[in-house]
């Protein structure tokens, strides 16, 4: 279990942007078109308005950058497209983005210069890292939450599963219309297979799969910390080496899911269940954490953090 220090995260909505082609540019070209890039996300109403109240991060990279806002998940998609539009009037800049909701932590670099880190960055990164030029995907999650409003499901288009590293899936989402964004299915996705169902092997005794905590809060933005409480624990237990961790992805579909914990053990192969959920009142939280002997259906262990 993550200590206190691990804990002390936020969740933010990330934009991640990257220049296609880059390294094969010349370097003034380089220089020209990373200028260029940062003038139009600054011209976006999303950047000003909540660079003045000071909710938005960012983050440069050597070929474009994130830019992390807190509190609104809708701003960096609404970014995302005032930049796809400025950008037809630069047709030889080819970029690419993509949107994620997780947790992100600022934290000092080993120059003590100001840095961005978190299952948020990377895994905002992993979701451009799916698309093309003049691409905008979206993270299944961020998706989600979009669907709930009606101006936004005309642009959002289910591009199924896209294979990221380490052999970990990602669902990926196509935010376009005739005049934003890129239609076509991106070459990654369309030269992949959705993987066929492995044939039946021993579980392994060191196996677990966390499933998506409950959030236990009336307030929906609790629902993203929930969610960033279960990837800050995937990715603490992804660091031991002997121990089998199922991904984010394929737990998915067991949130609120009826079934019995032995089932879901049994269709993720795993032996063991992680499973908890998270209450904010003001500024008090409590969250609750169980692992569970999948075969047996006991408990292994039961704790309650209570955090301000």
């Amino acid at each position: 279990m993550p200590s206190e220090a691990d804990v002390k995260f936020e969740i933010g909505h990330v934009l991640f942007i990257d220049i296609v082609g880059y390294s094969k540019l010349l370097i003034h070209e380089q220089t020209e078109q990373l200028q260029k890039l940062r003038e139009i996300a600054r011209a976006t109403n999303q950047f000003r308005a909540a660079e003045g109240e000071g909710k938005l991060l960012r983050l440069p990279t050597g070929d474009g950058g994130a830019l992390v806002f807190r509190d609104n998940p809708e701003a960096p998609v609404g970014c995302a497209l005032e930049i796809s539009k400025a950008l037809k009037n630069y047709p030889d800049m080819r970029v690419r983005m993509g949107i994620h909701s997780g947790p992100v932590r600022e934290v000092m670099d080993l120059n003590e210069q100001a840095n961005i880190a978190g299952a948020g960055i990377n895994m905002a990164q992993r979701v451009m890292d799916c698309g093309d030029a003049g691409h905008i995907l979206l993270s299944k999650r961020v998706a989600d939450d979009l669907e709930q409003y009606g101006r936004w499901r005309p642009l959002l288009h289910d591009l199924g599963i896209c294979e990221v590293k380490h052999g970990a899936t990602l669902g990926i989402v196509n935010l376009y219309s005739d005049e934003i964004g890129n239609p076509e299915v991106p070459e990654k996705i369309k030269g992949g297979e959705i993987p066929r169902e492995k044939p039946s092997v021993p579980i392994l005794r060191k196996s677990i799969a966390v499933l998506p905590f409950e959030n236990l809060s009336e307030d929906k933005a609790n629902a993203y910390f929930a969610d960033g409480i279960q990837e800050e624990i995937l990715a603490t237990l992804s660091r031991i080496g002997d121990l089998k961790v199922i991904s984010r992805t394929s737990t998915l579909r067991f949130k609120n899911a009826p079934d019995s914990i032995s089932a879901i053990a049994k269709q993720l192969g795993v032996a063991n269940i992680l499973e908890g959920s998270v209450q904010k009142a003001a500024d008090q939280v409590r969250v609750n954490v169980q692992l569970i002997d999948a075969e047996s259906d006991s408990h292994l262990w039961a704790e309650r953090y209570d955090r301000k």
